[in-house]
Parts: structure tokens; C-alpha cells; sequence
């Protein structure tokens, strides 16, 4: 689907033909779409298709007058998958005086631009919207780390009550979230050096600092998904091994009850043989084998407590 965007004074406005200075969105184009954006502005087919790959990279091309820039976004699918937080590469290309982007699906981020969220937007300044897209995925990548920081604790907090598989899997599921941020901020921190060092003598002094404030944010997001990242291990391993030690506690417990369970046992099979023993022909025998067992028992859990195995 092509939809087309120009800046006017009543805001973004939808528009049928391809002016200069608009923006144009592809999401999720068909092969008539991209054959007719190949024709129309001689943009290289494979800087249409690669952005449509979800493990595509960031990064950073030019070919034939047209520039591709590949920048990897936040995207969120649901809090109740298996991995709520991923990421997709969204391809901005400049050509022919107008701004392309290319996804295959619609993110946040562009969602904000659309509904007129990002201030001092305009199509017509293609390097500034640029930048002002970096920003936007990079806060995005900041709130989402704080999201998944924010149930990181509260499935801390569940597993300080009552220790499950289910907690231990969301920890995990959170974890390969992190691992998904963490590549994408790094493989984004390459395309926006390289694109700093390529345009930075272009840009206009506002544009300079807009462009030094996205590569601060982006630092910024690398080191809190780095800092959650290794939250997240170390409470990962702190709670395995209190599983562990759970699981011995248990065991030594129930080997404990069964050394004493056997006291009584034994004495009664020895009791079971025909053979003469002692205390057999006593008018109360019985009493005196049970309370002589007792005893033994007794003191096996002494034996036991004092050694700090029960």
C-alpha cells in the first residue's frame, strides 16, 4: 500500500499525486507497487525489498542519486506473547526531492508522525524528518526498556512468594526481548555514525544538534538494555539456584523421615522371625517393644536436629 503525505499549513495532509517535498509511506507493497516506484523514480529494486526483511540490518547505502537508510524500531506485538518486544527495520530512502519508508508492517513510530505526534514536523525537510525518525525509535526503544524493566520486578516480586516455572519462562521471554534491543540499538549506532560522518557538514546547526541528540539517547538506550540485560541473568541464576537449594532441602528432608521410618520397621521385623528374642514372653511385651522403639526414634531425631539435617 502507497499512501502519500504532504506538510501544509492545516497540518499533514493526504494527497493523490507525487509532489515534491512529500513523503511517501510503502507498507507492505505489492510487486505492481514496487514495479511502479522502480519505474517512476529509478529507485534500485533491492532498496525497496530489504527493508521488507524482518532480520534486515541497519545500515547505511547509496546508489544511482538515491540513498537508503535502514533503522531498526521497536515494535510491540502483545504483553501476552511469548515475546512481547521485537524489532523490524523500517527503510527511508530520499529520491527524486521526496522521503520514502518502506516497512513491512506499520510501526508506532510512524504512527506518531502520521497522527501529527512529532513537533515541527515537515515533509519537505527530508534530513531533518530523518533525524526527528531516529529520535522517535529511539525514545520508543528508552519507554519500552522501562516497560520491561517495570514487569521484570513485578515477576521478581511473584517469584519471592511462590517460585514457578511460569515466572522463571516470562524472566526468559523478557530476557530475549532485551537481546533483540540490545542488537538493534548497537547495529543502529553503526548507521548513525556512519551517517554522521556522511552528512554532518550538510546539515544546518539545529540539525547538527538534533543529530547529537539522537546518538546521546541511543547511547543512553544501550547502556540501560546492557544494565537490564544483566539484571535480568543475575536474577535468572540467583533464583535457579534458590530452586536448587529448595530441591535439596526437600530431598534432605524426606531422606531424613525415611532413616526414621525404618527404626520402627526393623524392630518389627526382627519381632516377625520365629525365633526367641527378648521380651516376647513378657506379660507386656508389646508396650515395652513399642516404647523401646519410640525411643529409638526419639533419639534419631535428635541425632538429626542437632545436625541441622531436619
Amino acid at each position: 500500500m502507497i499512501t502519500i503525505y504532504k506538510s501544509t499549513s492545516e497540518g499533514l495532509l493526504t494527497v493523490d499525486d507525487f509532489v515534491a517535498g512529500s513523503w511517501v509511506h510503502v507498507s507492505n507493497p505489492s510487486n505492481q507497487e514496487l514495479a511502479l516506484l522502480v519505474e517512476r523514480f529509478a529507485i534500485p529494486l533491492d532498496f525497496l525489498t530489504d527493508p521488507l526483511d524482518p532480520e534486515e540490518r541497519a545500515r547505511l547505502e547509496t546508489e544511482d542519486g538515491a540513498r537508503l537508510i535502514v533503522v531498526r524500531v521497536p515494535h510491540l506485538d502483545s504483553w501476552t506473547d511469548d515475546i512481547p518486544v521485537t524489532t523490524l527495520p523500517i527503510g527511508i530512502i530520499l529520491a527524486s526531492d521526496l522521503v520514502f519508508t518502506v516497512t513491512a508492517l506499520d510501526a508506532e513510530v510512524i504512527g506518531d508522525f502520521k497522527q501529527g505526534r512529532v513537533r515541527n514536523f515537515s515533509t519537505e525537510a527530508r534530513t531533518r524528518f530523518v533525524l526527528q525518525l531516529f529520535l522517535r525509535a529511539t525514545l520508543l526503544f528508552l519507554r519500552y526498556l522501562r516497560d520491561i524493566n517495570r514487569v521484570s520486578n513485578n515477576v521478581e516480586r511473584e517469584l519471592h512468594r511462590s517460585a514457578r516455572n511460569e515466572q522463571l519462562i516470562r524472566l526468559l521471554n523478557l530476557e530475549q526481548c532485551l537481546v533483540f534491543i540490545s542488537t538493534s540499538l548497537r547495529s543502529n549506532a553503526f548507521m548513525m555514525e556512519k551517517f554522521h560522518n556522511a552528512s554532518y557538514s550538510r546539515m544546518d546547526p539545529d540539525e547538527q544538534d538534533l543529530l547529537d541528540e539522537v546518538i546521546i539517547e541511543n547511547k543512553q538506550a544501550m547502556e540501560m538494555a546492557k544494565i537490564y540485560s544483566n539484571i535480568l541473568s543475575n536474577m535468572m541464576g540467583a533464583f535457579a539456584s534458590l530452586i536448587s537449594n529448595n530441591l535439596n532441602t526437600v530431598v534432605k528432608t524426606l531422606t531424613t523421615i525415611t532413616i526414621i521410618l525404618m527404626i520402627p520397621t526393623l524392630v518389627a521385623s526382627f519381632y516377625g522371625m520365629n525365633v526367641d528374642l527378648p521380651l516376647q514372653t513378657a506379660d507386656n511385651a508389646f508396650v515395652l517393644v513399642v516404647g523401646f522403639t519410640a525411643i529409638l526414634c526419639a533419639l534419631g531425631i535428635i541425632v538429626f536436629w542437632r545436625g541441622n539435617l531436619i
